[in-house]
C-alpha cells in the first residue's frame, strides 16, 4: 500500500467536504438529533457521502468503516479498512466557534498506518502515515513536520470543550494543572501534535472514527497515545466504540495519575 498516495487523497477529499461544510456553515441549517442524542446537518451527511464515494472509487476493494454510514461487517475479514468521520466536532459547527475538522484515516490489521486531519476553518491539514513521520500545512503552503513538545512538568493540558467530566476535574486537581487549554473535536490532537500541549486526556466514550487519525498522527509527531487502561486502541472492531478513556502524552515522564 503506497501511503503517500493514499495521504494524497485523503487531503484532496478532505479540501473537497471542508468546502461543502464551509458552505453550509455560512447558511442557516437544520440540526437533527440521533438516537443518541447527538446532534446531525446536512454538512455531515454530504462530508460523509463526498469521501466515501471518493474512498470506493480509488480503492474499490477497500471497506470504509464511516459515522453517517451504514455498517458493512464485511470489512471485518478484510486486512485494510478507512475509518472516516466526516465532520468531527458538530457541537463546534452548530456553534460556530470553527473548531471542527475532518478526519479520514486507514488502519491495516487494526492498526491505523495513515491519517489526516483537516481544520476547514483555518485550512490547516494535519497527516501522517507510519514510519514516514507528521506534517501540517495551510492551503497550498509548503509542508512542516510536527514534532511533540519537549517540555517536561508545569504541562499544559488540552481538555475539550463539551465533555468536562468529574474524572477530569480530579484529574487537574490532583496533578495541580495551572495551564489548560480549551478546544474542540480532533483540533485538541492537531495542538498535541504541534507542541502546543503536552497532554490530553479523555474520559468516556468514544469512536474509532474519532480517534483513528488522531492516533497515527500524535505517534508520528513523537508522542504516545493509549487507552487509561495503559492498552493500545485497536480498529476495525465489529463494535467500533472505543475501550473507556485515552490519553495523549508527548513524554512517559509526563503521563498523569487519576
Amino acid at each position: 500500500m503506497n501511503t503517500s498516495r493514499v495521504i494524497g487523497l485523503f487531503r484532496e477529499l478532505a479540501a473537497a467536504a471542508g468546502e461543502k461544510i464551509l458552505e453550509i456553515y455560512q447558511e442557516d441549517f437544520t440540526v437533527e438529533y440521533k438516537k443518541d442524542n447527538t446532534p446531525v446537518t446536512m454538512a455531515d451527511r454530504m462530508s460523509n457521502e463526498l469521501i466515501v464515494r471518493g474512498l470506493k472509487d480509488e480503492y474499490p476493494l477497500i471497506p470504509v468503516l464511516a459515522e453517517e454510514s451504514a455498517d458493512d461487517l464485511s470489512r471485518l475479514s478484510k486486512e485494510y479498512c478507512f475509518i472516516v468521520d466526516p465532520l468531527d466536532g458538530t457541537k463546534e459547527f452548530v456553534g460556530r466557534n470553527g473548531e471542527f475538522t475532518v478526519n479520514i484515516a486507514l488502519a491495516r490489521n487494526g492498526v491505523p498506518i495513515a491519517g489526516l486531519i483537516y481544520v476547514p476553518v483555518l485550512g490547516e491539514f494535519y497527516y501522517a502515515a507510519e514510519n514516514h513521520g507528521a506534517f501540517w500545512c495551510r492551503d497550498n503552503e509548503k509542508e512542516q513536520s510536527l514534532r511533540v513538545s519537549d517540555r517536561t512538568g508545569d504541562i499544559r493540558l488540552a481538555v475539550s470543550r463539551h465533555h468536562r467530566t468529574r474524572e477530569l476535574d480530579r484529574l487537574i486537581e490532583k496533578n495541580r494543572i495551572r495551564h489548560i487549554v480549551v478546544a474542540g473535536s480532533a483540533y485538541k490532537g492537531c495542538l498535541f501534535a504541534r507542541g502546543e500541549v503536552e497532554a490530553y486526556y479523555r474520559f468516556g466514550k468514544t469512536m474509532e472514527w474519532d480517534t483513528a487519525a488522531m492516533q497515527v498522527i500524535a505517534i508520528e509527531a513523537g508522542g504516545i497515545f493509549m487507552g487509561l487502561d495503559g492498552k493500545p486502541f485497536t480498529y476495525n472492531k465489529p463494535n467500533p466504540e472505543n475501550p473507556p478513556g485515552f490519553c495523549l502524552v508527548n513524554r512517559p515522564e509526563n503521563r498523569l495519575t487519576y
